[in-house]
């Protein structure tokens, strides 16, 4: 561990030097990068030191020892410092695991309703509300890109952005297919229907993550479809683009604005596309990816949300509450924290990284 402690704090030391330097600070992207390493090993430097000074601290007081005036002193001292050099190697062992570099990131996600036609719709209406709910609780801010609403309510799909701190870490969990158990509104005769609706988070890709030419990219300007507010379909501002190489296509018609819908499309297909390579690189290290608390593909069932019972169960980590009224209404902390510390678990039980 102090190996990995003293490499880290000699490449913190090194950045430092670096972001000195006229070359770097004429560098915008190479300054970018820097500072986000720099930020992400700052505060494993800051512990390491408060470690080293206790560890400097304890031998002073061993030399106390043979001191018969001080050996009382001495030893309390002693029990101090032992005490916090525990604590501290605690918290050092958790900041040594591999972070992952986009816990830091806004995030673009996408709700579809799936299997159950309007009741999945309906459902993916509900989530959507969910997830508006615990970023109002959380401080963090929405933006709704692109919606497409169902015939009987909810959405059939809907991408929004979710802005604010470390949102990347919290619902980076929240891929996969949602399912519901309940009556539906459109059931007339009060049997319980099971519908899904699909979730797939990704983190932003920022101005250094990814390089997109534009060359690639096919430009189509329509008018807009479907309610949005007055005149939002009487104008040619909806934007289409296609991603040739890929096939990946992007639509956006929330705003007026021809340019703004371009804006916005543009980065949603960044963002795919950066999501693509991070799925790419994970591919390669299937072995890992086995041990995941889950894979977030979206057809791997993650979570069931029955109603009647007012039971949500996340089927990744075995959990279990009959408080699914609280969580729908955005009380989704003891929920996201309980996926975040078996990550932590199996992180340090070497069983993969998430």
């Amino acid at each position: 561990m102090i190996d990995r402690l003293n490499a880290i704090e000699e490449r913190y030391n090194e950045i430092e030097k670096e972001l000195s330097s006229p070359e770097v600070i004429s560098d915008i992207k190479k300054m970018t990068m820097l500072s986000k390493e720099r930020t992400s090993l700052e505060k494993t430097v800051d512990v390491y030191k408060k470690y080293k000074q206790v560890l400097a601290d304890l031998e002073e007081a061993k030399e106390l020892l043979h001191d018969r005036d001080m050996a009382e002193f001495a030893k309390e001292e002693i029990n101090d410092c032992e005490s916090k050099k525990s604590e501290l190697e605690s918290e050092l062992e958790i900041l040594l695991i591999p972070h992952d570099p986009n816990d830091d990131k806004n995030v673009i996600v996408e709700i579809r309703g799936a299997a159950g036609g309007d009741e999945g719709n309906i459902f993916a209406g509900d989530l959507f509300d969910m997830y508006s709910r615990y970023a109002n609780q959380v401080g963090w801010k929405i933006e709704v890109l692109n919606a497409v609403e169902g015939t009987a309510g909810g959405y059939s799909q809907i991408e929004f952005m979710v802005k604010g701190e470390s949102v990347y870490s919290k619902l980076k969990y929240e891929s996969g297919a949602h399912r519901v158990q309940r009556v539906p509104a459109t059931e007339s005769q009060g049997r319980v229907h099971t519908s899904t609706a699909t979730v797939l988070v990704m983190p932003e890709a920022e101005e250094f993550d990814f390089e997109l030419d534009e060359s690639e990219v096919r430009i189509d300007i329509t008018r807009s479809s479907g309610s949005g507010g007055q005149g939002v379909n009487t104008t040619d501002s909806a934007v289409r683009l296609t991603h040739i190489p890929t096939g990946i296509i992007v639509y956006s018609q929330t705003e007026r604005s021809q340019i703004k819908n371009k804006e916005l499309a543009f980065k949603i297909l960044k963002t795919r596309l950066y999501d693509m390579k991070l799925r790419e690189q994970e591919e390669k290290e299937a072995a890992e990816r086995k041990v995941k608390i889950g894979t977030g593909d979206r057809s791997e069932k993650i979570r069931t949300y029955n109603y009647p019972q007012n039971r949500i169960t996340d089927h990744r980590i075995g959990y279990t509450s009959m408080n699914l009224d609280r969580v729908m209404d955005g009380d989704m902390d003891d929920l996201l924290n309980a996926l975040i510390n078996e990550d932590m678990r199996m992180k340090l039980a070497g069983e993969g990284n998430v």
